[in-house]
C-alpha cells in the first residue's frame, strides 16, 4: 500500500486538523510504538502460553457460534427429508464447513500469506499490492470493502455474542418464565460496561482469557458427550460423512441453499484466525484449532443433533435446553463471560484495524491513547469506541434477540471472507510464483464457495442483512472520500509548491537573517518546499541555523526495524530532510524517532527546537475533482480529525502553525 503515493502520507500537509494543541511534553510520549496490538511480551512466551492465549483472543467468537447456529439452521430445515436426516445433514453441514472453511482456507491456506508473520485485511492488501508492484485500483476498493464488512462484524458480533448467551436464562429451572423480559435490559448493561473499561485498558485481566475460553470449550466439548449417548444407535455420528450434507442438499434444494446462510453462522470468528495470526504465531494457532476448538465444538454439534434427535422439541433451542438443571447456573455464567470475551477480541480488532487504516491513509487521523505502560500495543480508539458502542446498543433495543440478528450478521462476515480470497490470488500467482492451473485448483473451488455463502445470505437482506450492506457502504464512501479527497489535495500542493533545492539556491543568493536554533517544518513531500517554510519566510522574514524537512511515510511493512526507522539527507550544510518511517500496524511518535537522530550525527536539544505544522483550511468548490457533497464530506472529515500536534506526540509547547486557505 505504500505505492498509493500521497494517500499514505501521515503528515500535517496531507491531513488535516483544526489549531488545537493539548498537554505539555512528557516523558511517556518517548516510549516505544511498535503497534503490536498488545501482544508483543507474547513475542517471547512458550508455545503453550501463546496457544492458550490464542483462544481467549482468536476463538472467543466462533466458541460463542454454537449459541444460536443450530437453533437457526433447523429453523429452515422444512424440506423433504425427517427430523433425523434433517439433523444429521444440518450437523453434516456444518461440521464440514468448519473444516472447509476454517481448517482447508484460513488454518492451511491463507496463514501462509502473512506479511512479516502479520495478517488481516488490509495486510493481505498491502502484501496484494505488493505482489502486484504498482498501485492497483481493484486490490485497494477489495481491501476497503472487506475492512468495511470488519467494522460492521464489529458492531453485530457483541450484540449477537451476549444476547445469545443471556438468553441461557429462558431455560432458568424454574424462574426461566419471569427473566425473559430481562434479557435485553441486563445485556445492555453488560454491554455498556463493556465499552465504558475499554478506556481503562484489559491488560490487566487479559491473561485470564485464554484459561477462561479454554474452559468454555471444554465445557462445550463435556456437553456434547453427554448427549451424543442419547441417540443409542449413535446415527448422529454419520454427520460426519460429506455424503449426508450432499445428501441434504439435493433433497431440499432452495430450503437447503437458506439452511446454508444459517450453518455459516458455525464459522463467524474464522476470519480472526488470520487477523490475530501476528499477535501468537501460526504454530500456536494451528495447534489451539486441532487441538482443543475444533474436536470441543465438533462434539458440541454431535451432542445439540443426538439431543434433537431425541428430544424433538428442543429443536427451538437445543443449546441452553440441553444443559442439565443441576449444571445450568455455572455454566450461564461461564457462557456470558464467553460471550463477553469474544466482544473484547472484535472491540480490540477493531481498534487495531482503525490504527491500520489511519496509518495507511484510509481514515483521518484519530486519537489513538495507550492503555498499557509496558504493552505498546494496547490501544484506545474514543471515536471508534463510542461509534461501537452506539451502534450495538441500537442493534440490542432494535433487534431484542439473538434469532432476530443472526440475519444480519452472516452478510458481514461472508463478505469479508469473500474479499479475502480475491486479495489472496494475486499473492499466490505473482510472490509465490504458483502455475496458473496450481492456483486454479486452490483458489477456483474456495472463490465458488464463497460465493454461495454469500448467496445465501441475500434472502436475509430484507430480515436485517441490509444493515451491515448500508454501514459498509457508509464506510467505503468514507474512506473513498478521504483517499480522493488527500490525493487531490497533495497534487494541488505540488501544483502551487516550489522545489526545496530552488528555494535554497535563491536564498543561497539573496540571504535572510537567522536566528539560533533549530527548526523542523513537517511536510508529506520532503523534496518541495514545505508550506510553513514559506509562510515562516514571507512573514517573519528569517530562517533558523538549522532547519530540518521532516516527512512521515508509511511502509509496506507492519513495523519498520529501529535500524531503518531514519533516513537523513543532508541538502546543504544547514539543511537536511529526515525521512522516518512506519509500519502501517506502528504509531508515529516524533520526538522517539528523533532521538535516532543523535545516532547519525543530527544533535539538537528537545527544548530549544521549534516544529513548523502548515495547517490547511480547506473550501469546498464544484470544480474540483468531487462532487461538491463529497468536498463537504471531505472538510467535514478533515475539521474532525486529531491535529498532528497530539497524533505524532509532537511537544506542544514547541509548535508553531501557519496556516493558509486552499481550494479543492
Amino acid at each position: 500500500m505504500g505505492n498509493q503515493g500521497a494517500l499514505l502520507n501521515t503528515s500535517s500537509d496531507s491531513q488535516q486538523s483544526d489549531a488545537k494543541n493539548g498537554g505539555d511534553f512528557k516523558s511517556e510520549n518517548l516510549e516505544s510504538s511498535n503497534g503490536n496490538n498488545g501482544h508483543e511480551p507474547l513475542k517471547h512466551a512458550g508455545f503453550l502460553t501463546l496457544a492458550l492465549g490464542s483462544i481467549g483472543v482468536v476463538f472467543g467468537d466462533i466458541g460463542t457460534s454454537p449459541f444460536y447456529a443450530m437453533r437457526e439452521s433447523l429453523a429452515h430445515a422444512k424440506g423433504n427429508l425427517g427430523l433425523e436426516a434433517s439433523v444429521i445433514g444440518i450437523v453434516s453441514l456444518i461440521f464440514w464447513a468448519l473444516m472447509l472453511i476454517v481448517t482447508l482456507k484460513y488454518v492451511v491456506f491463507l496463514m501462509r500469506a502473512d506479511n512479516k508473520g502479520e495478517g488481516g485485511t488490509l495486510v493481505l492488501m498491502a502484501l496484494a499490492q505488493k505482489a502486484m508492484g504498482k498501485p492497483t485500483g481493484w486490490i485497494f476498493i477489495g481491501g476497503v470493502i472487506g475492512a468495511a464488512f470488519f467494522y460492521g462484524d464489529g458492531i453485530i458480533t457483541p450484540a449477537i455474542s451476549v444476547l445469545g448467551a443471556v438468553e441461557g436464562l429462558k431455560e432458568a429451572p424454574a424462574i426461566g418464565h419471569m427473566l425473559r423480559i430481562y434479557i435485553v435490559p441486563i445485556s445492555a448493561f453488560i454491554l455498556i460496561a463493556l465499552f465504558l473499561v475499554q478506556s481503562k485498558g484489559t491488560h490487566a485481566i487479559a491473561s485470564w482469557f485464554g484459561p477462561i475460553t479454554a474452559i468454555w470449550f471444554l465445557t462445550l466439548a463435556a456437553l456434547g458427550l453427554m448427549h451424543i449417548a442419547d441417540d443409542p444407535q449413535m446415527r448422529i455420528l454419520h454427520a460426519l460423512n460429506p455424503y449426508f450434507a450432499i445428501k441434504f442438499l439435493i433433497s431440499n434444494g432452495f430450503i437447503a441453499f437458506l439452511v446454508l446462510g444459517s450453518v455459516f453462522l458455525a464459522v463467524t470468528g474464522a476470519e480472526a484466525l488470520y487477523a490475530d495470526m501476528g499477535h501468537f504465531g501460526k504454530g500456536p494457532i494451528r495447534a489451539a484449532w486441532f487441538i482443543l476448538v475444533l474436536p470441543s465444538l465438533t462434539l458440541n454439534y454431535l451432542g445439540q443433533g443426538a439431543f434433537v434427535i431425541s428430544h424433538p422439541e428442543a429443536a427451538k433451542d437445543p443449546f441452553w435446553m440441553m444443559v442439565p438443571d443441576g449444571m445450568f447456573w455455572p455454566i450461564m455464567i461461564l457462557a456470558t463471560l464467553a460471550a463477553i470475551i469474544a466482544s473484547q477480541a472484535v472491540i480490540t480488532g477493531a481498534f487495531s484495524l482503525t490504527q491500520q487504516a489511519v496509518q495507511l491513509g484510509l481514515l483521518p487521523r484519530m486519537q489513538i491513547k495507550r492503555t498499557s505502560e509496558t504493552q505498546a500495543g494496547q490501544i484506545f480508539v474514543p471515536q471508534i469506541n463510542s461509534f461501537l458502542m452506539i451502534g450495538v446498543l441500537l442493534l440490542v433495543f432494535s433487534f431484542q434477540s439473538s434469532s432476530a440478528l443472526t440475519s444480519a450478521y452472516g452478510i458481514a462476515i461472508t463478505g469479508a471472507m469473500l474479499m479475502d480470497t480475491i486479495l489472496a490470488a494475486p499473492v499466490v500467482t505473482r510472490l509465490w510464483k504458483w502455475k496458473t492451473w496450481q492456483a486454479a485448483v486452490l483458489l477456483i473451488p474456495i472463490l465458488c464457495m464463497d460465493f454461495i455463502f454469500v448467496g445465501s445470505q441475500l434472502p436475509k437482506i430484507p430480515h436485517g442483512a441490509w444493515l451491515p450492506l448500508v454501514l459498509g457502504a457508509a464506510l467505503v464512501l468514507i474512506m473513498w472520500t478521504w483517499t480522493s479527497g488527500t490525493k487531490i489535495l497533495a497534487e494541488k500542493t505540488r501544483r502551487d509548491s516550489i522545489p526545496l533545492k530552488t528555494l535554497l539556491d535563491n536564498l543561497a543568493a539573496h540571504p535572510v537573517h537567522k536566528v539560533p536554533g533549530t527548526a523542523i517544518f513537517l511536510t508529506s513531500d520532503p523534496d518541495l518546499a514545505p508550506v510553513a517554510l514559506m509562510h515562516n519566510l514571507k512573514h517573519n522574514k528569517v530562517l533558523h541555523e538549522n532547519i530540518a524537512v521532516l516527512s512521515v511515510s508509511t511502509a509496506e511493512m507492519p513495523r519498520v526495524p529501529e535500524a531503518d526507522r531514519l533516513e537523513i539527507i543532508d541538502v546543504t550544510g544547514t539543511v537536511r530532510k529526515v525521512i522516518v518511517k512506519y509500519g502501517f500496524m506502528e504509531s508515529p511518535n516524533i520526538p522517539k524517532a528523533l532521538t535516532l537522530c543523535r545516532k547519525q550525527g543530527l544533535k539538537f536539544d528537545i527544548m530549544s527546537t521549534s516544529f513548523f505544522l502548515g495547517h490547511r483550511t480547506i473550501v469546498a468548490s464544484a470544480h474540483s475533482g468531487m462532487p461538491l457533497w463529497q468536498d463537504r464530506l471531505f472538510i467535514f472529515l478533515s475539521r474532525n480529525a486529531t491535529n498532528a500536534t497530539d497524533f505524532f506526540h509532537i511537544p506542544s509547547g514547541r509548535v508553531v502553525e501557519l496556516g493558509t486557505q486552499v481550494v479543492v
